[in-house]
């Protein structure tokens, strides 16, 4: 932790670890935000000391980038930049890891096997290898210690997340230690090759004999919690094309193909890969042909979601502004009910200058910068289950943009809706509707004696309780206990001064026990008579 504190306060935010007393660090989070085209000088900080603090740090600030609804803007864009670079680990302890996984050594299992890695990244690397039966694959080979690197990298992050909600008053707001609970979850899941394995086989039937993407076949006889092996595509990395070489027709081509890939995935198949970045998508043998890579994050939406979220779509697509706030709503995004009006407005404000506009039209780097305020700056809350998608969408932007200028998403995506509202009023899915809604009412229908006998009996044996919830009724109550208090007091300060009058009654002297008493009793009668009246005057109500 002193060496997280270290770097903290190397790049400026030292405070957070700093354990004297000092002012809260306060933010606007429902003013305007505003953030310049090059950055804020924070959100580059933090940047700067999240890579400086090793690649865990780095992926997790990956995952702040596509999360607009707890972190600022111009931090968001900024954590875009980090990138994985880390070197490749020695060819020996790979080889270690292959042995100790599959059982076999590397001229048992592989015709040939390339020992300098093609790619590496923070959990593994990956080599070129030849089956035994010509099969050309790439095997993707965990680093020896990354589980134990990264379980002792959560223990720091979820005492820095304690320390910093405890001592920044502008992360009130935010679950830090949940926003950890999440990164630890997604990595973990990383750490077994396995859960890549099964994304990468959905992946693979559900493309299975399309036309214009190709997913790489799993060896399971290769394949372990910390060895993948897939089939080797062959073909050129979206980052490494050469724009140059290709006509702007054909850009134009792979641009659309990539677009209906991901609406595929979302809307027709309900599981999509969650991270389409360039270097995840390959081009094949043609321009209008791809490969997709890298399986490790994949994001699942269930029937219901896929169902909801096509309506939403249909509803940008046909301009139904009013609309979209139910929409989101309905997904489980959360916002002020009291500034739906002002949501509505602002949704229209945005749609209206950018609909229907050619990308070369539009700054991205604003209107990307647009979407971030209004989610921070409306307190946009975001379900979980749709970060992936939000990440995934946000990165097809960037990588159309840079592929294609002029690319309309809206040219793609509408004859798509049209599709899409035309499939859900087939004879076949308002008859399959029609029989899973018939089902429910038949199950509610059957249950519905047996829990009106349940309510019945509870009444019987008097177990049922009635749960009575007040509104407003918290001023009257102090009210009624201050009156209350008021009454008491001049209650013993007049039963006292009877008494004290009682007292200098039988008293023979006032220097007499009874006659000090009595003098005693006075005087505290008095006061609080005195302290009662002051009450009421200052009260202002006589």
């Amino acid at each position: 932790m002193s060496e997280i504190a270290q770097v903290a306060a190397k790049h400026g935010f030292g405070y957070a670890f700093d354990s004297r007393p000092r002012p809260f660090v306060r933010t606007r989070r429902g003013g305007e935000v505003e953030a310049a085209a090059e950055g804020s000088p924070r959100g580059v900080r933090l940047r700067e000391m999240l890579d400086e603090l090793g690649p865990t740090f780095v992926k997790f600030g990956q995952l702040l980038s596509t999360r607009p609804d707890v972190v600022p803007p111009d931090i968001v864009f900024e954590l875009k930049a980090l990138q994985d670079n880390v070197s490749p680990f020695p060819f020996a302890d790979a080889e270690a890891v292959i042995v100790e996984e599959l059982g076999l050594s590397l001229d048992k299992l592989f015709l040939e096997f390339e020992e300098t890695p093609v790619a590496a990244a923070s959990i593994g690397q990956v080599h070129r290898a030849v089956l035994p039966n010509d099969q050309r694959v790439v095997v993707k080979v965990q680093r020896p210690a990354a589980p134990r690197q990264i379980e002792a990298d959560l223990d720091l992050m979820y005492q820095a997340a304690r320390i910093a909600r405890e001592r920044v008053q502008a992360l009130e707001f935010i679950d830090t230690v949940g926003v950890v609970d999440e990164f630890a979850r997604s990595i973990r899941q990383e750490l077994d090759y396995k859960n890549e394995a099964r994304n990468a086989e959905q992946f693979h039937r559900n493309f299975a004999g399309h036309a214009h993407v190709r997913v790489p076949r799993v060896f399971w006889s290769y394949s372990r919690s910390r060895v993948l092996t897939l089939e080797l595509l062959e073909g050129v990395h979206l980052r490494d094309l050469d724009f140059e070489v290709h006509s702007m027709e054909e850009r134009q081509a792979l641009a659309e193909v990539i677009a209906e890939a991901w609406l595929t995935m979302i809307f027709r198949h309900g599981f999509f890969h969650a991270d389409p970045h360039p270097s995840n998508i390959m081009v094949l043998e043609r321009p209008d042909r791809i490969g997709l890579i890298d399986f490790g994050t994949a994001g699942q939406l269930a029937k219901d979601d896929t169902s909801k979220l096509t309506g939403l779509f249909v509803d940008v697509m046909n301009q139904n502004i009013e609309a979209i706030p139910r929409r989101l709503a309905s997904l489980g995004v959360r916002y002020p009910r009291d500034r739906e009006e002002e949501l509505v407005a602002e949704l229209r404000d945005v749609f209206y200058r950018y609909y229907g506009a050619r990308l070369s039209e539009i700054d991205p780097v604003q209107i990307i910068r647009e979407a971030f305020g209004l989610i921070y700056r409306m307190q946009l809350k975001l379900p979980t289950r749709f970060i992936l998608l939000d990440r995934a969408v946000a990165t097809l932007g960037s990588v159309g943009i840079e592929l294609y200028p002029d690319f309309n998403v809206f040219e793609v995506a509408r004859p798509y809706a049209r599709d899409l509202m035309l499939e859900r009023f087939t004879p076949q899915r308002v008859a399959t509707r029609t029989q899973q809604e018939a089902r429910a009412y038949a199950t509610m229908l059957a249950e519905l004696p047996y829990q009106l006998h349940d309510v019945l009996q509870e009444v019987r044996d008097g177990q049922v309780e009635v749960g009575f919830r007040h509104e407003g009724l918290d001023a009257m109550i102090r009210r009624m206990d201050l009156v209350f208090n008021r009454i008491g007091i001049a209650i013993v300060s007049v039963g006292g001064a009877i008494t004290s009058a009682i007292l200098a009654f039988i008293a023979d002297d006032v220097t007499s026990f009874f006659g000090i008493l009595s003098a005693i009793g006075l005087v505290l009668s008095s006061l609080l008579s005195i302290w009662l009246v002051w009450g009421v005057l200052r009260s202002g109500r006589l």
